[in-house]
């Protein structure tokens, strides 16, 4: 195969124009390594010059630093009069309890109260009918004035026997006789009298009264119904609400020191809770305390007193009474979640200046809810833990934070 001369000149230039490519190609990526080599040389002084140093410097003092404290909950003891309380659940026992009973037998007519009236001494709560009574009551009066006529009649005749005994008309037995006769008509007219009075006092009867003031429990006869004196029922029961009282146990160990109360002659304050220990009810004072300790239980009773003047408390209804024997003054108060017990003995744990936990041993004195006053071992101002002592040794350090879950000021 041959070629023109045209054609070879052609292939020459194109062999030229490739080697000239390749020529470029080549120098391009000589000048990309060159400048790749810079940023690393670049980068490699500015790590030795700068960033290294820095490192380094965070390293030391992040050595330096002191590991973090322990969170916890700290309060200051509190120099504060405590009070001492002795507590047992009681029921509300009323001071009066009746149950009103007809005293005559007949037929029920009225019942004018309403079931839960609160009703006064004297106010009239059932009727018994009184006809039966009535004519009881004239039938007496006509006996009375039957034996009386005989009385008067027996009288006269007793001045003139004693005339005529005077005049030795008659003998000494026929006076004494009419004597005699005249004292027996006035033990009849006696009796006859009582037979009235009888009759008036069941006419009385017949309207039932309310012995006491008090609250009406619900109704035990209906109108209509025939009542007799020997019901066991009864009609209605009432119960006085105010004042009332509250009957309630207290751990025999206790009761010299609430009768050496009682002999100063002072009233001893008693409240009043609920069930719960949250609500209190009433305020009132100490009674009188029973006679004798129950020995099943080697508890003693006490009474309490209450107003009761809006009617905060209800009869058989259980509370939770709290008597105050004594009020010690300037005692050193913690809370008692702070009290730690071991085999050492009772202690808690106490953040010094320099934040870090000790043990402190103390001796309680008296535990009242959720405070407790110290007889030895701490001042006032002392921070004790109340939160968080589950995590401390001896050294400890602490971190103190607020009882809502935030972190204290560090001057604080």
């Amino acid at each position: 195969m041959t070629f023109t001369p045209e054609e070879k000149k052609e292939e020459k230039e194109e062999k030229k124009d490739d080697k000239s490519k390749r020529t470029r190609a080549a120098r391009s990526r000589r000048r990309w390594w060159i400048a790749l080599l810079a940023v690393c040389l670049i980068a490699i002084v500015a790590y030795v010059f700068f960033i290294k140093p820095e490192e380094a410097a965070r390293n030391k003092n992040k050595e330096a630093a002191p590991p973090p404290g322990v969170p916890v909950v700290a309060v200051a003891a509190k120099k504060a009069d405590f009070a001492v309380y002795l507590t047992g659940l009681g029921s509300v026992t009323p001071v009066n309890t009746v149950t009103v009973r007809t005293r005559v037998d007949g037929q029920l007519m009225e019942v004018p109260f309403r079931e839960g009236q609160v009703v006064s001494s004297g106010d009239l709560l059932a009727t018994i009918d009184p006809r039966p009574f009535e004519v009881q009551l004239t039938q007496a009066e006509g006996q009375l004035a039957r034996d009386f006529a005989f009385l008067k009649n027996a009288r006269l005749d007793l001045e003139r026997y004693r005339v005529l005994w005077e005049q030795d008309s008659i003998p000494k037995q026929q006076l004494d006789t009419q004597e005699a006769l005249v004292r027996q008509y006035e033990g009849i007219v006696k009796t006859d009298q009582g037979q009235i009075d009888s009759a008036k006092l069941q006419l009385v009867y017949c309207r039932i009264t309310a012995p006491i003031g008090g609250r009406i429990g619900l109704r035990l006869v209906d109108p209509g119904n025939i009542v007799h004196a020997t019901d066991v029922n009864g009609l209605v029961v009432i119960t006085q609400l105010q004042p009332t009282t509250v009957i309630f146990p207290i751990p025999e160990d206790s009761l010299p020191q609430v009768l050496a109360k009682l002999k100063t002659g002072g009233l001893l304050p008693v409240e009043a809770f609920d069930r719960e220990m949250k609500q209190r009810l009433a305020v009132g004072s100490l009674l009188t305390v029973d006679n004798q300790i129950d020995p099943t239980t080697g508890t003693v009773r006490l009474k309490a007193i209450f107003p009761n003047e809006r009617n905060e408390l209800f009869p058989n209804q259980f509370v939770n009474a709290r008597l105050l024997v004594e009020v010690r003054r300037g005692a050193t108060v913690i809370p008692a979640p702070a009290i730690q017990r071991g085999p050492q003995g009772t202690f808690v744990y106490v953040v010094k200046a320099d934040r870090t936990a000790t043990v402190r041993p103390i001796t309680i004195d008296e535990i009242q809810g959720g405070d407790v006053s110290v007889k030895a071992g701490l001042s006032p101002g002392d921070l004790v833990v109340v939160d968080g002592a589950d995590r401390l040794r001896e050294g400890t350090r602490v971190e103190l934070k607020a009882q809502g879950g935030g972190t204290t000021q560090k001057g604080s």
